[in-house]
């Protein structure tokens, strides 16, 4: 047996043997610490864009009132601190404005980019008084249209236990509205 054969490796061989699993493992901590980030964004983005649609149920609900062009506050939420910038916009409607809510992850004081903005609109065009008195029965499908409310097509009428009879309901038509006209550009804020 010759001992050429049976020598093992050189230390060159071995360090380009270590290179290159280094090379791999900083690699693949890079994609890890990369899907980290990812997640952690976009956990903080949903957190941000649940805060905005709050805030415009907080002022379609008149918990706030407005009376300036924009109003700001910060939040506790998920053991962190947000803050938000509320605008009010005119739109071509008199009596219905355009609210934008953007929120920002830290206190007030922090500079950065919004997470997210929402959009709503409020006003008396919207429904009357603010509230959702919206007939949903009206325009029914065909399959439902002669069916009383409450019951359903090709069942046998339910009888009320003190013996009455049920008195069917006949659907109004609907009266059309006006649908508001959509501007050419939206304004933008810079917070």
């Amino acid at each position: 047996m010759s001992r050429r054969g049976s020598r093992g490796f050189t230390l060159v061989e071995v360090l380009v043997a270590l290179m290159v699993v280094a090379m791999g493992l900083a690699a693949l901590m890079v994609a890890v610490s990369g899907t980290a980030r990812t997640s952690g964004y976009l956990r903080d983005k949903t957190l941000a864009q649940w805060m905005a649609l709050n805030r415009i149920s907080e002022v379609r609900l008149n918990l706030i009132k407005f009376g300036q062009n924009a109003d700001t506050g910060e939040i506790s939420f998920a053991n962190r601190t947000w803050h938000y910038d509320t605008r009010y916009f005119d739109t071509s409607i008199p009596t219905m404005k355009r609210v934008v809510v953007r929120v920002y992850a830290g206190d007030a004081k922090t500079k950065g980019n919004a997470l997210a903005e929402s959009t709503g609109f409020l006003g008396s065009a919207l429904s009357p008084l603010g509230s959702s008195n919206v007939d949903w029965t009206l325009g029914a499908t065909p399959a439902t249209a002669g069916a009383a409310p409450g019951t359903t097509p090709g069942a046998a009428p339910v009888t009320p236990p003190n013996g009455t009879t049920p008195v069917p309901v006949t659907p109004t038509p609907p009266t059309p509205t006006p649908t508001p006209p959509t501007p050419n550009s939206t304004p933008r804020f810079n917070p």
